[in-house]
């Protein structure tokens, strides 16, 4: 009796860790991903993140104003594309070539670069915390597979704009044009929007209306290369 009621917990233990479980997070995680094709997310897990970070702060605030991808200017749309992923609309999520050059240099003992594309980093920001390791990885990986195929570019695109973080405690196009410039999303320049671009990769250290020659320079860059790249019809809000 013992040894039949050992097998039973067993197979109950195995069937809720092997089945039950898997099963309930692909349901559930699908399910949040549909959702929010339709409904804009209330907050990321960096926001959450960086609020912690900054509670001793009393300047601090969470600056987050969602606006729908039409009311964004198509030169700040254009812009991210050209500073962080210029293959976009060609990859199914992943530049896999990017991915390839990153792990040789690496092997090499050079500088870490960068190859997530806009799909990945959207993933990363809305589903996913910033910790750095393979869990996590790997869940930014499973997202951006559900995100490619359930929203499309278009949409993920517009909660990249929405919610990639432009500054302290500043997230999206509209929060990012309304600070720094005291205007909307919808009327931000070439110019002004290459400044945010050029900013992305380090927000909290870089900033769009004191550029360094750095930011100024890269801005120049990305304003050049906008003219080299090629967009759907949509992205001019066509």
């Amino acid at each position: 009796m013992k040894k039949a009621k050992k097998k039973s917990l067993l197979r109950r233990f195995l069937l809720l860790v092997l089945v039950k479980i898997p099963v309930a997070f692909l349901v559930l995680t699908f399910l949040w991903v549909l959702l929010l094709k339709w409904i804009p997310p209330v907050a990321t897990p960096l926001m959450v993140q960086r609020a912690i970070e900054y509670r001793e702060d009393k300047d601090f605030k969470t600056r987050y104003k969602w606006v729908p991808y039409d009311k964004i200017s198509s030169e700040m749309a254009r812009a991210v594309i050209a500073a962080e992923d210029n293959f976009f609309f060609e990859h199914d999520g992943f530049d896999r070539d990017a991915i390839e050059l990153a792990r040789k240099e690496r092997e090499q003992g050079k500088a870490l670069r960068g190859a997530s594309t806009i799909s990945q980093q959207t993933a990363k920001n809305v589903f996913c915390s910033h910790r750095r390791d393979f869990v996590r990885k790997g869940f930014e990986t499973y997202f951006t597979v559900l995100i490619e195929w359930m929203w499309g570019k278009e949409r993920i695109l517009e909660v990249y704009l929405n919610v990639a973080e432009m500054g302290k405690g500043i997230y999206g196009a509209q929060a990012a044009a309304e600070q720094y410039w005291k205007k909307s999303a919808a009327d931000l320049t070439r110019r002004q929007s290459c400044l945010i671009a050029a900013c992305l990769p380090s927000p909290l250290k870089r900033s769009p209306v004191k550029p360094g020659n750095y930011v100024s320079r890269q801005a120049n860059v990305l304003a050049a290369r906008i003219n080299t790249l090629s967009y759907p019809d949509w992205i001019y809000h066509k």
